[in-house]
Formats: structure tokens, C-alpha cells, sequence
């Protein structure tokens, strides 16, 4: 929250800039579709006429309500407490589309049974017919609430600088499928949707670096670089919540790029960091960066080079160093001492098809 605005005005055209407001008003368009003119909340309702909310007044109270509270604390003694009640209220459509998607898994397995026992009476048809109904609905009521949960997330970005990310769990936004014939077709094209979203195909960049680091220009204008000869990647992260990592996450929000959040599992102890780089390495990418840091980030780079897989590494400001209590383990020199994100020739033998290096 670092500029001040004299009215709501100029407030909502700073926000609209910022997050492609054009854009984001097709969204909504296709984030409320309504699949059927009949809806089915639960199981036990009966279908009844309801309509989706307004698209366009549905995007302009959540900008309108996220962007009042910020600025109404900006410049008070209330203004460090925003980004915490703004995160609230992202995380509230967060939590409400999981119980959504629960309801949704309940349903798609019903429908599952009732799609693999056929039965050609009409008690059964129409048992298909309001499973479907059911499904279709909950998707509908998902898609929206996912809708505006990515647009309030991305109003949070843009005036606390970090993206939205829950405690805990996947956060992940479908979209909106086309409507579904019957039910084999519909589970079927659920089933892709999932497995697209929770395992996203495309050439993984690995992201890992200190927890202390100033310079986020540097690290954005790498990764932009990056991102122009890999326009699919995928950043993989060592998922921690401040320094190279966060600003890694904080870019990937704002290009639009997915990201695979790789964090330690406590139960593994002392190790938990190395198999966590070993993890990382498994996912084969086809590019890394490590930024300075520990012997954590030292480890992935030696395990990343041995791998043969093409290695930025971005050292940590000597001002910055000076500045330190504590020394910082080395890692290994870059290829290109000059500037470790130009290494044309180290992509020679390594293009985007993720071949390995000729040694």
C-alpha cells in the first residue's frame, strides 16, 4: 500500500489498469454461465427457475469492496491490519468454492454410479437426469465463486505487492466447460479438467533462492526473459514465503503463470529440504534459476548441474551482503559471470523439448 489516492475515482482507475479490467469482465461472462434454465442445489431440492447473478455487478462489488478497504485505512494507524483483512476476504471465497467442490465430488459420484448401473425405466432416468442437474449446478456455483475469488486476489496483488495464497491446499481456477450431454461424456471431461489442473502440462522452470533479497526488478526482468522463450512454463518453487521465492510467486501472479508450490514436509526433519530438492528435480525441468542463499539452494544448484539441466545462478548484492550478520554459503560460479540470464549457447543442445546436454 504504497500510493494515495484523493478519491474513489482515481482509486478504481488504478486498480482497473492494473488488472486488465476488459479481460476480466469476459471472465465473468464466462464464469456465469448458466448450463441449465432449471438449477438443483442439494440432493433433497427440487429444480426450481434461478438465475446466476449479474456478471458485471458481481465484478464491480468485488473490486468496490476490496478496493474500499484499502483505502479507506491508507495513511491511518489501521493500514498495516488491510493487507490481513483484505487476505480474509479473499480467502472467504477460497473456503466457501472448496465446500463447493466437495459438494461437487459427492455428486459427480453418485452420478458415476448411477452412469455405470443402467437401468432403461424412468425412475432411473430421472434420477440421471437430477444428478447431472445437481452437478452441472455446483459446477456453475464453483466456477463463479472461483471467479471471484481469482479477481479479488489479483486486486490484493496489485496493492500489497504479494499474491493471494491459502494456508493450506491447492488453489486452482477452471474456468467454465461446455455444457455436458449426458453423463458419461460429463465425468469424463471432468475427470481432464482435474487432472489439468492439479498436474499442469508444460516445461517446468525450477525457482529457488534465499529468504533474503532486495532487488525483485532484477529477478522480474529475468524471468521475463525466461518466460519470452518458454511462453508455457511452469514455475516450480521451494514455496517459501518471503525473500527470491516470494517475489518468484508475486511475478507468476502477475503474468499469468502457473506455479507448483514444493513445500517442506516437517515429518521428514533435517532432510526435508534436500528431498524437497530432489522432488523439485524429479519434475525434469528445462530450466532453473537458484539465487544465493544457503547450502539448500547450493544443493539443488550442484544436483540441477549434474542433471545437465541449463542453470542460471544470480548472486546475492555484495551491498547487500555487507549489510549481513551472518556470511552466506557460495554457490557455484554462472556461466556467464556478465549476466546469468543470457546463456544463449548453453541452449544449443537444451531447447524447449527438454533434451539433455551433451557433455
Amino acid at each position: 500500500m504504497t500510493k494515495s489516492f484523493s478519491n474513489f475515482a482515481d482509486l478504481a482507475s488504478f486498480i482497473a489498469s492494473e488488472t486488465d479490467s476488459h479481460d476480466r469482465a469476459a471472465t465473468y461472462e464466462h464464469a456465469f454461465i448458466e448450463h441449465d434454465e432449471r438449477a438443483k442445489l442439494s440432493p433433497v431440492d427440487e429444480a426450481e427457475q434461478l438465475d446466476m447473478p449479474d456478471p458485471e455487478q458481481a465484478r464491480v462489488a468485488v473490486e468496490m469492496v476490496m478496493a474500499t478497504l484499502f483505502d479507506v485505512f491508507r495513511d491511518t494507524r489501521l493500514e498495516p491490519y488491510a493487507a490481513d483483512l483484505a487476505w480474509g476476504f479473499v480467502n472467504s471465497f477460497h473456503v466457501v468454492a472448496k465446500r463447493i467442490n466437495d459438494r461437487e465430488d459427492d455428486a459427480a459420484k453418485e452420478l458415476g454410479e448411477l452412469a455405470r448401473n443402467f437401468d432403461p425405466s424412468e425412475i432411473y432416468a430421472a434420477q440421471l437426469e437430477d444428478a447431472q442437474l445437481l452437478c452441472q449446478t455446483l459446477q456453475g456455483c464453483r466456477d463463479a465463486m472461483e471467479c471471484m475469488r481469482d479477481h479479488a486476489s489479483e486486486v490484493y496483488r496489485v496493492e500489497t505487492g504479494r499474491p493471494y495464497s491459502p494456508t493450506r491446499g491447492s488453489r486452482v481456477s477452471r474456468g467454465v466447460t461446455a455444457s455436458m450431454i449426458d453423463a458419461r461424456d460429463y465425468l469424463a471431461s471432468r475427470i481432464r479438467e482435474r487432472r489439468e489442473q492439479f498436474a499442469p502440462e508444460g516445461p517446468v522452470v525450477a525457482f529457488s533462492g534465499g529468504q533474503v533479497w532486495e532487488d525483485h526488478e532484477g529477478l522480474w526482468r529475468g524471468l521475463d526473459s525466461i518466460k519470452a522463450r518458454i511462453p508455457e512454463m511452469i514455475l516450480a518453487t521451494t514455496a517459501q514465503t518471503k525473500g527470491c521465492d516470494a517475489i518468484a510467486q508475486a511475478w507468476a501472479a502477475a503474468r499469468g503463470v502457473k506455479v507448483i508450490l514444493f513445500k517442506l514436509d516437517r515429518r521428514l526433519g533435517a532432510k526435508a529440504a534436500f528431498v524437497r530438492n530432489d522432488r523439485l528435480l524429479a519434475l525434469r525441468p528445462v530450466e532453473a534459476v537458484v539465487c544465493e542463499g544457503s547450502g539448500i539452494q547450493m544443493n539443488l544448484a550442484q544436483k540441477l548441474r549434474q542433471a545437465g539441466v541449463p542453470l542460471h545462478v544470480v548472486k546475492l548484492d555484495e551491498t547487500v551482503k555487507a549489510r549481513l550478520a551472518q556470511p552466506k554459503t557460495d554457490l557455484p560460479k554462472s556461466r556467464d559471470e556478465f549476466d546469468p540470464w543470457t546463456q544463449d549457447d548453453y541452449y544449443r543442445d537444451m531447447v524447449n523439448g527438454g533434451r539433455q546436454r551433451r557433455r
